[in-house]
């Protein structure tokens, strides 16, 4: 019984790392290098994430700068960022690549707040599916005999107990990240 309660909270904690981690990568108006992680450079034949290519730093509140260690990368590295979704338009001077974030209209403010709404939604509905899960694996236990009645209730709540938690987690995320949004 415990291991399985153990089980859905490492899974439920998971969940909230790849929230916390889709987040992260979500543009909201100031530079964060986060919002290059998704991005693959053909470095020599093979995709190559920039960070592994390049020094990444915010120079300013708005800006990043990427800093090629093979300054032959840079174009690779202008290229992939041109042909990514990222909706950003590098400045290279050969050595050195300037990315310079928009402020965000009033318009994609309310369009980033929809979208981290649906994946925290996402996240909530993971989070009950690994609780519906666990009640089960607890529901067989308890058919073969591996649990009493009072120990399935018990455990039930327990697992109830956890999905509020992570549900709670994943909506105080979110409300974080739609004031961080809206704020700008």
């Amino acid at each position: 019984m415990k291991q399985v309660l153990a089980h859905a909270e490492e899974k439920m904690k998971k969940t909230m790392g790849v929230l916390t981690d889709e987040y992260a990568a979500v543009r909201a108006g100031r530079a964060n290098p986060a919002v290059l992680d998704k991005i693959m450079v053909d470095y020599y034949g093979s995709p190559t994430a920039i960070n592994q290519l390049a020094a990444v730093a915010v120079s300013e509140a708005r800006v990043l700068t990427i800093q090629p260690w093979d300054a032959s990368a840079c174009h690779a590295i202008e290229k992939a960022i041109q042909t990514s979704d990222l909706g950003i338009n590098p400045q290279s001077d050969g050595k050195i690549i300037r990315l310079t974030f928009p402020q965000l209209t009033e318009e994609r403010r309310r369009e980033l707040a929809k979208e981290i709404s649906k994946m925290a939604e996402n996240a909530k509905v993971a989070i009950r599916s690994i609780r519906r899960d666990a009640i089960d694996k607890l529901k067989t236990m308890k058919k073969n005999s591996e649990l009493t009645e009072d120990d399935l209730k018990d455990a039930e709540k327990r697992a109830q107990d956890l999905t509020d938690k992570y549900c709670k987690e994943a909506d105080q995320l979110f409300a974080k990240k739609e004031k961080e949004i809206m704020e700008i």
